[in-house]
């Protein structure tokens, strides 16, 4: 069961249908945590899917995050058209283990990509984004003192991949400026006695593909800090196994730091993605 697997086991749903063959393996097709295509924890400029300006795909997604207190489920979908736009919705469950009860949270989102291609322009490839969140269980974010308990988020994120950058093996990087008020990406309601004002905080990916199936980097996520509990930045290593365009498997080691007092949250991640069309 994937449940039983330690933290951070993201289980992204594969297909079997024919993906589009106008781009690179590993060019696309993965699904962060919150439904949209990029890294893990971070969204990046390229679009979850392998569709050309002539196609379209679809992708789903089950995600499971299991940490020392928490487990985080999520089930999703995600479609872009022509490689310009992307949408997806997400559906989180966020399990309060040494508590329990859980809180759900529902996510919709959209990308629009501005500029480049992340391979073939000399530039690096841009997109912009939302991503709309709303919780179905309200309690624990007012208890906290959450302001709010929905809220947008507003991203702009740059993706470039290196063609044999280093030692000869393939280099990619992303950075995203995210415009927040989420407490802990929204569990935890928006804003709070400490701030309730947007802040823009700053998220990284880096990684370098050994192969034309496996990659392995890192990612970085800054957080703000509204409700006063030591709201900390997340890390996470991972590795990628690409065999096809259908479907990939990432695992990685991650470092959410504190999470609603708890501190040391740590393990596993573990992601598995595919196209459904």
């Amino acid at each position: 069961m994937l449940s039983s697997v330690l933290f951070g086991a993201s289980l992204l749903a594969s297909a079997c249908v024919a993906a589009a063959d106008g781009k690179l393996i590993g060019t696309a097709g993965l699904v962060q945590v919150e439904g949209a295509g990029g890294g893990g924890i971070v969204p990046w400029a390229i679009l979850s899917g392998y569709d050309t300006d002539q196609q379209i795909s679809i992708s789903g997604v089950a995600t499971q995050v299991d940490l020392d207190d928490y487990r985080l489920n999520v089930i999703g979908a995600s479609a872009s058209f022509y490689d310009r736009v992307e949408i997806s919705a997400a559906h989180q469950r966020f399990d309060l283990k040494s508590l329990g009860g859980d809180i759900k949270q529902n996510i919709f989102g959209v990308k629009y990509r501005l500029y480049g291609d992340a391979v073939y322009s000399s530039w690096p490839q841009l997109s912009v984004g939302l991503q709309h969140k709303r919780l179905e269980d309200k309690a624990i974010a007012n208890l906290l003192g959450a302001a709010d308990t929905s809220g947008t988020d507003f991203y702009l994120a740059a993706t470039k991949i290196h063609l044999g950058a280093i030692a000869g093996y393939n280099a990619v990087w992303n950075v995203t400026a995210r415009a927040t008020k989420a407490n802990e990406m929204g569990l935890l309601g928006f804003g709070g006695a400490n701030n309730d004002d947007y802040e823009i905080m700053l998220e990284a990916s880096a990684g370098v593909l050994l192969s034309r199936h496996v990659a392995v980097g890192m990612e970085y996520r800054q957080k703000p800090d509204n409700l006063g509990l030591n709201e900390d930045d997340w890390i996470d290593y991972f590795v990628s196994y690409i065999p096809n365009k259908h479907f990939n498997l990432t695992l990685a080691w991650a470092d959410l730091g504190t999470i609603a007092g708890a501190p040391d949250q740590r393990g596993l991640y573990l992601s598995f993605s595919g196209q459904l069309w």
